[in-house]
This record gives structure tokens, C-alpha cells and sequence, in this order.
């Protein structure tokens, strides 16, 4: 049977565990990338935004990235494409950072994908 000393340590230390759970996942959060289909007349790109820039444009989802940019009329983003890892793996990375200039012809998509999303600086 355990002494109430130890059984007080051990509820300390998962409680402890479970509190920085909670941090990076709140971090985790935080760092989110959300990807985007940009489609126009001739092609389609896909951009990836950050949880801040998405609150910076005011929204989180596409109809707030096609607001802002018809607003703005251009935009600076970075472009996502599918390579592979340095384990082997595929998955969504930053290639080039580009920018969208507003065209009547342009839709803006949610996009999503089975491959990681890797974040941009």
C-alpha cells in the first residue's frame, strides 16, 4: 500500500504531466497551418496561412481569405507543395513565398490533405 507522502507525489506529478499536456497542445494550436486551394483561370495554387494570419485577415476560413484579398487586392502568402520529409515521408512544405493579386475570375477553397503540414517561418 502506498504512504499518503508518496500517493501526494505521484498525484503532484501527473497533475504536473497533464498541465504541460495542455501548454503544447495549446502551442500546437497556436502554430496551425491552414491550407488553401487558390483557383483562377488558368491554374491552381495551394497557400498555406498561420493561425495569426488567418486573425489578422478576420476569419478562418476561405470566404475570409477571399474578402481580404479582394479588399487588399494583393496578397503575400507562402505556396505549399508535396515533397518529402527528411524521414522519407511526404508531406505539404513551404516552397516559395509568393503573392495573389485579386482577378474576378479567382475562388479561394479550403483545402485539406492526408500528408503533414509542415509550418513556414
Amino acid at each position: 500500500m502506498l504512504a499518503r507522502r508518496d500517493m501526494l507525489k505521484w498525484g503532484s506529478l501527473a497533475a504536473l504531466l497533464v498541465a504541460s499536456m495542455q501548454v503544447s497542445n495549446a502551442q500546437a494550436q497556436e502554430t496551425k497551418t491552414a491550407l488553401f486551394k487558390v483557383v483562377t483561370s488558368k491554374d491552381e495554387i495551394i497557400i498555406g496561412l498561420t493561425t495569426d494570419e488567418l486573425k489578422a485577415l478576420g476569419g478562418t476560413d476561405a470566404a475570409a481569405v477571399a474578402h481580404a484579398l479582394a479588399q487588399k487586392g494583393d496578397m503575400a502568402v507562402w505556396q505549399y507543395n508535396v515533397h518529402r520529409g527528411a524521414n522519407g515521408e511526404l508531406q505539404e512544405s513551404p516552397t516559395a513565398r509568393i503573392g495573389l493579386i485579386a482577378n474576378s475570375s479567382l475562388r479561394v477553397e479550403p483545402y485539406s490533405t492526408t500528408y503533414a503540414i509542415v509550418p513556414h517561418q
